[in-house]
């Protein structure tokens, strides 16, 4: 594949011949100047109106019910929480999880389990909890009760950090309607603002003393968050149809488009830019990436391609996230080939492919549609050692072994990305009349011309070509 200023080991972000920094430096860069200051916190002692207020997370303690697997994935799940709570801009200060076959109905962790916690969260002055799951409207309201503190689900710490990271108008637009998905539930009050209307004997309003004051403030705010979730979807709709407008555009110019998916922080990034050449966003965190960006290449015999970065996958992804940024995901869907990303330093790999294809399931079931061929990449070699690299090695036999960021194992990976463009690729002779000097154009373009003869009928071509290409111009064909 051909590569122009492309990223090395020691600048993994291309900056052009005049100094200017790429896309990818300066969404960094503004994303670093918006980082949260530890100590300033202007959190309220009383959490019964936290729906109201934006998360803001300081200082944190993880909590987590362990029902299935075994300790070490236990371990994975809570260190990934984590890593989620730090992306979101918080400190933790404490993780503790208890063994249960199911989480509790009332306070999602035991009783005693809930005063521990509370007993956890005064002795390291924690302001927010973080439960490893998604709680109901109840649980949350009852553990908050318990340890006197604001107590946030899996479920919000993510679509915080959707929130944080959108860049786009379509992206900002996806992350508004699912936190308004996940809000409307739980919206809660207490005091006269949001006193509820009156009951009474049938067709009256209670009588002297009890008439409600009408619609309650909380019956507003639902009001008007539905009236929002209404206006988002139809915004959302419409740029669907200019994302499809483009998307088959690329395909009538005949270009292959190489989706690259896989779970959160696996290197995707990383590796469009190594094989690209281009400037997308990097950063080692996770949710780094929401807005897919596409990226042209050409590979060495010539073919032009394109390759679509698109937004990480994560262990339960919220639903709302998924319906909301399901046109982004048919970005993944409709490519003609899957170039599925694993962190191999991870040690969970299987549970990380698992839950990727899951993801991609639920919408190809949902759109009716065929899974596109999927190839397999395991990035982070070079973090690697040599005996966990026999093991992935016979765990995936089939995959290409790469790292995006020392550019080890690139040359495979170019060799089966071409050998995939190149499947249904077909060699034939045309004869293009002076008449339709255009045709000329397009296969230099989107073909590789082999031999080029002109004489008094026009110009003769031996070109290899994508069939669904040389099927355009079988009037041409010779």
């Amino acid at each position: 594949m051909t590569r122009t200023d492309s990223p090395t080991a020691d600048s993994p972000a291309r900056v052009d011949l005049a100094g200017a920094p790429t896309t990818g430096e300066l969404a960094l860069d503004d994303r670093a100047s918006l980082q949260r200051i530890a100590g300033l916190s202007t959190e309220l002692d009383d959490v019964t109106e936290v729906e109201y207020r934006q998360l803001r997370l300081e200082r944190v303690v993880l909590v987590g019910v362990w029902t299935s697997g075994t300790v070490a994935q236990a371990r994975a799940s809570m260190a990934e929480l984590a890593a989620l709570a730090e992306t979101a801009g918080s400190q933790v200060l404490e993780a503790l999880f208890q063994r249960r076959s199911k989480p509790d109905p009332a306070t999602y962790l035991g009783s005693g389990k809930a005063q521990e916690l509370r007993e956890v969260v005064l002795a390291t002055g924690a302001d927010t909890v973080v439960c490893d799951g998604e709680l109901t409207p109840a649980q949350l309201t009852a553990l908050e009760k318990v340890v006197k503190v604001k107590v946030i689900d899996r479920t919000a710490l993510i679509l915080d950090i959707f929130a944080q990271h959108a860049t786009s108008r379509e992206g900002k637009a996806q992350v508004s309607l699912a936190q308004m998905e996940y809000m409307l539930p739980r919206l809660r009050g207490w005091g006269e603002s949001m006193s509820r209307q009156a009951g009474g004997r049938a067709g009256s309003n209670g009588g002297v003393g009890l008439r409600g004051p009408g619609e309650t403030k909380i019956e507003t705010d639902r009001r008007r968050i539905r009236e929002r979730m209404a206006k988002l979807r139809r915004e959302i709709r419409g740029m669907k149809t200019s994302r499809t407008v483009k998307r088959s555009a690329r395909r009538r110019g005949g270009v292959p488009a190489l989706t690259v998916v896989g779970y959160t922080n696996a290197g995707k990034s990383s590796l469009v830019n190594a094989m690209t050449g281009s400037g997308v966003l990097v950063q080692d965190a996770l949710f780094a990436t929401l807005d897919p960006t596409t990226r042209r290449a050409e590979l060495t015999d010539g073919h032009e391609v394109v390759f679509t970065d698109t937004v990480g996958f994560v262990r339960h992804l919220p639903t709302q996230l998924v319906e909301a940024f399901r046109s982004t995901l048919e970005e993944a869907v409709d490519a003609d080939l899957l170039i599925h990303v694993v962190d191999g330093a991870d040690p969970f790999p299987d549970l990380q492919i698992s839950t990727v294809r899951q993801v991609l399931r639920e919408v190809l079931d949902e759109e009716k549609l065929p899974a596109p061929p999927e190839l397999l990449v395991i990035n982070k070699v070079d973090a690697i050692d040599d005996l966990r690299m026999t093991t992935l090695r016979s765990e995936f036999p089939d995959a290409v072994f790469v790292s995006a960021r020392t550019g080890e194992g690139l040359p495979d990976l170019f060799a089966a990305v071409t050998e995939f463009v190149q499947r249904d690729d077909v060699e034939v002779d045309l004869q293009v009349p002076f008449s339709r000097g255009e045709v000329i154009s397009r296969l230099h373009q989107h073909a590789h011309v082999i031999t080029t003869d002109h004489n008094e009928k026009g110009t003769r071509l031996h070109a290899r070509m994508p069939s669904s290409l040389a099927g355009e111009y079988a009037d041409l064909i010779v």
